[in-house]
């Protein structure tokens, strides 16, 4: 059963979809994280259930990353995607906090030509699960900040917040 809820952030009202699972912390897997006017977000669907308890746990490690006291996510997640996308979604997952790379680092990282940096970016650009699985940190070779689903000050939002960016 598909179920969903919002919460406040400081990047806005946040969508959380999820999928009941007998192994996921709270008994449900994170299927979408998505802000309003992301490109390619969520939108409820006819039959989802909002269920708010649903994602406790989901919802306690979310603002202790936004309160500065967590890190990285310990979150079941609902697996989708292609192997391509799956396989840069993975190496988003091992960027640390607080630091950034480029598009070429994650295509050098998952073994593909330097010629794929277009398919790395549209793979990112896919990303359901923004915030978790931080697609925020990859930036522009030059260190521009480049595409972000959610907008380009959400992302700086992450960032600062992260101590990778310093405000101007």
């Amino acid at each position: 059963m598909t179920v969903h809820t919002t919460i406040d952030s400081p990047l806005g009202e946040l969508l959380l979809v999820g999928e009941e699972s007998a192994t996921a912390p709270g008994g449900t897997a994170l299927v979408s994280l998505s802000v309003p006017g992301q490109k390619g977000g969520a939108v409820v669907q006819d039959g989802w259930s909002e269920d708010a308890e649903a994602f406790t746990e989901i919802v306690s490690q979310l603002h202790s990353y936004f309160d500065g006291e967590r890190t990285r996510f310990d979150i079941e997640c609902v697996e989708g995607g292609t192997d391509f996308q799956r396989r840069v979604w993975q190496a988003l997952e091992a960027i640390p906090y607080g630091t950034t790379v480029s598009y070429g680092d994650i295509a050098r990282q998952i073994g593909a030509p330097r010629t794929a940096v277009r398919s790395v970016g549209t793979a990112i650009g896919r990303n359901p699960l923004l915030v978790v699985r931080p697609c925020h940190r990859v930036i522009g070779a030059t260190g521009a900040l480049t595409g972000y689903a959610g907008g380009l000050e959400r992302k700086q939002r992450l960032l600062v917040h992260e101590g990778a960016l310093q405000t101007a």
